[in-house]
């Protein structure tokens, strides 16, 4: 039996990275990080309804520089997931599809997601007395 000498099946290793690719695979990653955020949303209102010793627990983990993180992460995943779902509401009428529009607002959302985020968490430790 013969092999087809027809290409195999493209995969990663032989495109160029562009940056639509990573807005795509960042899409779907901070969907997911969205997802097992509620499982962190679902513990803290759950400690909450069950009294003050629970919920100093759960502020004790979210309060550690790993929560922090996971919580800084959970802002720009929403904030990202957000701005890029407009991005592609935008798309949904037939605007900004030709490449050069692509590519800025792409740009356009990697940088305002920073942006935000950083707005988010400066207005939030302002607020609680951090700065």
């Amino acid at each position: 039996m013969t092999r087809p000498t027809r290409p195999l099946s493209p995969h990663l290793g032989i495109y160029k990275w562009q940056l639509h690719m990573a807005m795509s695979i960042l899409h779907r990653s901070t969907g997911v990080f969205l997802g097992l955020g509620l499982l962190a949303m679902a513990w803290w209102l759950m400690s909450i309804a069950q009294g003050p010793d629970a919920y100093s627990e759960f502020i004790t983990y979210a309060s550690s520089l790993f929560g922090r993180l996971v919580l800084f992460g959970f802002t720009y995943s929403l904030i990202y997931h957000f701005l890029n779902g407009l991005r592609h509401l935008l798309w949904d009428t037939g605007r900004g599809l030709d490449v050069e529009s692509v590519r800025k607002s792409g740009m356009l959302t990697m940088l305002l997601s920073v942006l935000l985020t950083v707005a988010v968490w400066v207005y939030g430790y302002s607020v609680i007395g951090k700065f």
